[in-house]
């Protein structure tokens, strides 16, 4: 019902509950509500700012639920769909989800495993860090790699999904990358970061907060916006899921997880890939943008940059994490929302139904969000 984040920046200049503050209360704003109508929260547990802290900041009073969703970026439209829960069974009336952190000018996650405490999570882990593989972007070049030779593919493939990226970013005053469009030719021309993966295969690192309200369609139909109706909302994880190392479970050139969200989503909606009229696809590195299509079924296997590039379905038109900010997936969830008012800087006309996804090679989740009625 609400949405509202701080601006994308490199180095805030603030503490990472004050961005959360910001994006809160800029979402209640938004939806035409006030913090004393709030009475749940979710956020990551990745996240310095704990619910009952981030109330007590933006004026909140009386919680009667809080959640916390685990593995990163998987858990952004999971937050929605724990919101939702609380509020289809009465738990909860009013639930803000938000997002904030520096991930730039703080704690970079693109710097890779410095220091670990002993966890079962990281046994998983020590079978590739002895051998180089430090980082996220090498973690997912593992997978980039198999793709490629599976399916007789070269790394350009993956410049179809940063170009387009770019280029909705170029015409969104809010993203990071504003005015600043690429080609094939410069993304073919960025250093190697992992091969197959270039620099600008991977997202950016964003210092800002993102909140979302989420309320009951009767009350929503009450507040000064057209509400974005959650249609459907799943999770998935996969057999022998790991996080982000899972090397040794078959198959490297799809996301099984994501597989899971996917099978349920359709499932629960009734709805088919072309009853989609917008992709916010989770974009932390350009590979798994097109092995999620091929996951949830747009195209065949090996065939998501051809479908990407026809153009046949509009793509993270904020920009996505390559473009717009890297907000653990919950910038992607605002678009959602902007599409089905018809807000959006590259808006489809007539978008009624949208597909939000959560980060991939994790625990993950995704969304369809429609227009009411």
């Amino acid at each position: 019902m609400g949405i509202g984040a701080t601006e994308f920046s490199k180095d805030s200049g603030r503490s990472e509950l004050r961005l959360a503050v910001e994006a809160v209360r800029a979402a209640l704003d938004d939806a035409g509500l006030s913090p004393a109508d709030v009475d749940g929260m979710v956020t990551f547990t990745m996240d310095t700012s704990p619910e009952i802290t981030v109330a007590q900041a933006a004026g909140i009073g009386e919680l009667s639920f809080f959640s916390r969703v685990h593995y990163g970026g998987g858990a952004a439209c999971a937050t929605v769909q724990q919101a939702a829960l609380a509020v289809a069974t009465g738990v909860a009336e009013v639930v803000v989800c938000y997002r904030a952190f520096n991930e730039r000018s703080g704690r970079r996650f693109g710097a890779g495993v410095r220091h670990r405490e002993p966890t079962a999570e990281g046994v998983a882990l020590g079978w590739g860090l002895p051998f180089g593989l430090l980082t996220p972007a090498s973690w997912v070049a593992m997978a980039a790699r198999r793709y490629l030779h599976v399916h007789g593919l070269e790394p350009e493939v993956f410049g179809r999904v940063a170009v387009l990226a770019r280029r909705h970013a170029a015409r969104n005053p809010a993203a990071y990358f504003h005015g600043r469009p690429i080609t094939l030719a410069d993304h073919a021309a960025s250093r190697w970061i992992a091969e197959p993966l270039r620099l600008l295969d991977c997202c950016q690192e964003t210092d800002g907060g993102q909140a979302i309200v989420v309320t009951g369609v009767e009350r929503a139909r009450e507040l000064r916006r057209p509400p974005a109706v959650i249609v459907a909302a799943a999770q998935g994880a996969g057999r022998a899921q790991e996080q982000m190392t899972g090397f040794y479970r078959g198959d490297l050139t799809g996301l099984p997880e994501m597989g899971v969200v996917a099978r349920r989503l359709w499932r629960d909606s009734g709805l088919t890939p072309g009853d989609i009229d917008v992709g916010i696809v989770y974009d932390h590195f350009t590979p798994f943008v097109l092995m999620q299509l091929e996951e949830f079924g747009f195209c065949g296997p090996g065939e998501a940059a051809d479908f990407v590039a026809a153009g046949t379905l509009p793509l993270n038109t904020h920009g996505g994490q390559l473009g717009e900010a890297y907000l653990h997936g919950m910038n992607g969830i605002a678009e959602a929302v902007r599409q089905l008012r018809g807000t959006s800087v590259n808006q489809r006309p007539g978008a009624a139904r949208v597909l939000v996804t959560a980060g991939t090679g994790v625990p993950t989740s995704g969304l369809i969000l429609g227009a009411d009625g």
